[in-house]
């Protein structure tokens, strides 16, 4: 057994070396960019404080007020990541997200979301879906390592034919662009938030937050990490994104390759603990996509 963990170790090791050069290949070398040179503050001024000339930004949550950031463009197609540490201690029903979103009613969201916990148990992570308005989409999961410890790599690669969810640039669920599927296409900004989820998120709503903890900091890094075509946030119109012109959109990333979709497969195998399609409770008949 102990030889088996060692063996997944190193596989999810070689896994992100692999994967870190086909990102690098794709991004190519990112000058130094700091916060404000791609983010702006949107909510609770008084609770996010700038670090490291602007390398880092910290969120603070307390009883008057979470915080959150936006980028300052707006976005029809890419590749978008954050480097992150979520809050530590007791936690429960503290949400950390990092997340696309369109503006306007019917909106589109492509989420992130870790799930505070309290006395040592595991934070989880919940990926969602809006497509014009639409949500119910989760997926979560508990994650081979602690995001409480230090910071790991989250992204979301977004294009006409397909959404992937990466952990430190490993896949762990896809959304697939067809059979007549609701597909996330408005322009979307791209945002981080630090907020009081406790009506839903630790044990079905049961685990209030206990302010007593507090305040609760989430940590982000790595503010280079938007690669996208820039689209026109008042027109739902984000056709021209769409262009192989942008490498995000290129063949190897309109599908996983052979030994991305059998790691993929194995995290999810070993690591989801939740699946939308999978709930009666909650669909009688899967959605489309779940087929």
């Amino acid at each position: 057994m102990i030889h088996m963990r060692i063996f997944g170790v190193f596989a999810i090791a070689l896994w992100i070396t692999m994967v870190d050069a086909r990102f690098i290949g794709g991004r190519g070398v990112e000058k130094y960019v700091t916060f404000g040179q791609n983010y702006v503050v949107k909510w609770g001024q008084g609770h996010i404080s700038t670090l490291h000339s602007g390398k880092e930004v910290d969120l603070y949550m307390d009883q008057s007020s979470g915080a959150g950031f936006e980028s300052k463009n707006i976005y029809g197609s890419g590749l978008f990541q954050m480097r992150i540490k979520v809050p530590g201690g007791n936690s429960g029903g503290v949400v950390t997200a990092f997340y696309l979103t369109s503006l306007g009613s019917n909106h589109d969201e492509i989420d992130f979301e870790f799930l505070g916990n309290n006395d040592g148990k595991p934070i989880t992570l919940q990926t969602n879906l809006f497509a014009n308005g639409e949500g119910n989409r989760e997926e979560r999961f508990l994650l081979w390592f602690n995001p409480v410890k230090h910071y790991h790599t989250y992204g979301i690669l977004w294009n006409p034919y397909q959404i992937v969810f990466y952990v430190d640039n490993i896949p762990i669920r896809v959304y697939k662009n067809q059979n007549g599927v609701n597909y996330p296409s408005k322009p979307m900004q791209v945002e981080a938030s630090l907020w009081n989820g406790d009506a839903w998120a630790t044990d079905g709503g049961r685990t209030k937050i206990n302010y007593a903890y507090s305040p609760f900091i989430a940590h982000f890094q790595d503010f280079s990490g938007l690669s996208g075509c820039y689209a026109d946030g008042r027109s739902d119109n984000v056709a021209t994104c769409g262009s192989s012109n942008y490498w995000w959109n290129g063949g190897k990333y309109q599908r996983l390759s052979g030994y991305e979709q059998k790691v993929y497969e194995h995290m999810r195998k070993k690591y989801m603990n939740y699946d939308y399609c999978t709930d009666r409770s909650k669909y009688q008949s899967p959605p489309r996509e779940c087929y």
